[in-house]
């Protein structure tokens, strides 16, 4: 199912070292792009938690979140007092090159590694941290779908009027092409000197042909059964719409090029509109 690149999803889940939370954003992105925020007892699982996110998310600029809540009077945490001595030596050792250099007691406990969770079992805590990753991945790609759905029916919409005006520019094109075969023959017919009819209908064919859209509205038609046809895959499609809207849009203009008439010329416009509004609907499709 096509997915959209934008998302939200959290979720909770309680252990015996506290609570863990997780949340997962994500905005537009040409590629996949991950960041993640989580404490230092967490840190040493980036790598699983990486590759579960890549494994279910193709594009998008995504936020990873995570955190792990004491639980209130548990006593989790401990101080690290070699890290702390560390830190005091440090801050003698700088006094005197630095004198107005402080460092108030929540700084110091903020610092990295400081402050310690007390009997953390590193292998039980990455289940359950990637058990709930799992729940929320879920809820992500569930919220991508949903959206998806919405992005695909703006989409089709668009691309069946596509269809109504390739059709419309269609049928006007015999018409188009009689009344450019009148004007011509009006103004020969003010010339001073009469023209021979065969070489006027060979220059006559010569240049209607040049106005032929025919192949153009052949294929602005094979191109409205193929992004039907993509839009109805369950593997990511993005790229491949982008390329689809390229030739849309290469369609358009040389229909605008050959057009003579009001008519094919204000449909080509109305091309244009159709695919841009399409054009933004995809830049949010994973």
């Amino acid at each position: 199912m096509i997915r959209s690149m934008t998302a939200f999803a959290s979720g909770e889940r309680s252990t015996e070292w506290g609570t863990l939370s997780c949340e997962l954003r994500a905005v537009n992105h040409r590629f996949l792009e991950l960041g993640t925020r989580m404490p230092e007892e967490l840190r040493g699982l980036e790598p699983a938690l990486r590759e579960r996110v890549s494994a279910a998310v193709a594009r998008g600029k995504v936020e990873l979140g995570l955190r792990l809540r004491s639980a209130e009077g548990g006593g989790e945490l401990q101080l690290n007092r070699v890290l702390l001595a560390q830190l005091q030596g440090l801050a003698q050792e700088l006094r005197s090159g630095f004198p107005e250099l402080r460092a108030s007691l929540t700084e110091l406990l903020q610092f990295p590694g400081v402050m310690q969770s007390r009997g953390v079992d590193p292998a039980a805590l990455q289940v359950e941290v990637l058990a709930l990753l799992d729940t929320v991945l879920d809820d992500f790609v569930a919220a991508r779908e949903r959206e998806g759905g919405k992005l695909v029916a703006a989409i089709l919409e668009r691309v069946d009027g596509i269809a109504a005006i390739a059709a419309e520019v269609r049928t006007l094109m015999p018409q188009i092409g009689e009344g450019q075969r009148a004007k011509l023959q009006a103004r020969l017919a003010d010339l001073p000197h009469p023209v021979d009819p065969g070489r006027m209908e060979q220059e006559l064919v010569l240049w209607l042909q040049k106005l032929d859209v025919d192949e153009e509205l052949d294929r602005l038609d094979s191109h409205v059964v193929e992004i039907r046809r993509v839009l109805a895959q369950r593997e990511p499609v993005g790229r491949r719409l982008d390329f689809l809207l390229q030739e849309f849009n290469r369609e358009a203009n040389t229909l605008g090029s050959k057009s003579v008439d009001r008519r094919s010329s204000q449909a080509a416009i109305e091309l244009k509109v159709l695919i841009d509004q399409i054009r933004e609907q995809v830049q949010n499709i994973e």
